[in-house]
């Protein structure tokens, strides 16, 4: 299969490509070029920024692909953008989305509880929106306007030793640290997925027929507590949290307000297995604290 990703340089994009080159695809990857190309000549490069809609159009004009990745797309004028320019050129596409199209309410989100086939868009560009409602607007562009066939991966927080966003290392860090960190609802729960995983189902989006929007996370949730506890007892050290005030430093990026986690059974029924959160998650965690002591 010829493969085209946007955005394949760095951390669940990377695994990607690592697992279509591993099943023997031919793969392309465009980017900035800021995180180089650690794939060297194993796959072919376009350079383009893809908010340059021209630039974007030329670069993608003269190929066909079997099946186009988009990790990058963050509002409904980039969705719209590549909706017009693959017209024609692509077999498939599967749209990284996000967990965050759903509301922060305490129950546990199904594909249903955001229906982008109905909902009213609004264009813009990226700044123009929060990311969840990036997200939101996105989808309801890419799945009213392509000509082909769409998935679109709805994860929580990707979790890695590779994360650039650095979340959970956040919390090892302060813990290690002894600094505070605030949260509005410690008891609040959360589903993550490894980039491993994030990686392993977008492919599987990309090979099977499966179309529409699809949750992908690891199986069962953890309380923030709990996932403290685990840094507590990979650190030897307890955490200092705050659940009210605390300055803007001491803010976990996994403040939420209620439970917010996703069911799988509708890519379970299509065929994809999904890891349990507790085989991997602890190992994860020692890795961290040994990483940052």
């Amino acid at each position: 299969m010829n493969i085209l990703i946007l955005g394949g340089t760095r951390f669940f994009g990377k695994k990607l490509v690592e697992l279509c080159l591993q099943n023997g695809h031919s793969v392309t990857i465009l980017t900035r070029g800021q995180s180089g190309n650690p794939f060297g000549t194993k796959v072919k490069q376009l350079v383009v920024n893809r908010d340059d809609a021209v630039a974007l159009s030329q670069a993608l004009s003269s190929t066909t692909w079997d099946i186009v990745y988009d990790n990058i797309c963050y509002s409904p004028n980039e969705a719209h953008q590549i909706c017009e320019i693959l017209e024609g050129k692509t077999k498939k596409l599967v749209f990284t989305s996000t967990l965050s199209t759903c509301e922060i309410d305490g129950t546990v989100k199904t594909e249903e509880d955001f229906n982008p086939y109905d909902y009213k868009v609004q264009m813009g560009n990226r700044e123009d929106f929060s990311y969840g409602e990036g997200k939101r607007q996105a989808e309801a562009v890419i799945f009213k306007e392509a000509t082909f066939p769409v998935v679109a991966v709805r994860f929580p927080i990707v979790m890695g030793v590779n994360d650039y966003t650095r979340r959970l290392h956040f919390h090892v860090e302060r813990i290690l640290q002894e600094q505070p960190i605030s949260f509005p609802n410690i008891e609040a729960k959360m589903s993550f997925i490894t980039d491993d995983e994030a990686a392993a189902f977008l492919y599987f989006a990309g090979i099977t027929p499966i179309e529409g929007p699809y949750n992908a996370t690891a199986t069962d949730a953890i309380s923030l507590k709990d996932l403290m506890g685990l840094i507590e007892e990979a650190s030897g050290k307890y955490a200092k949290i705050s659940l009210v005030g605390g300055d803007e430093k001491s803010l976990s990026p996994y403040g939420i307000p209620a439970d917010w986690y996703m069911s799988t059974t509708k890519a379970e029924a299509a065929g994809f297995t999904f890891s349990q959160l507790h085989d991997w998650l602890p190992a994860l965690v020692k890795t961290l604290v040994k990483e940052l002591q």
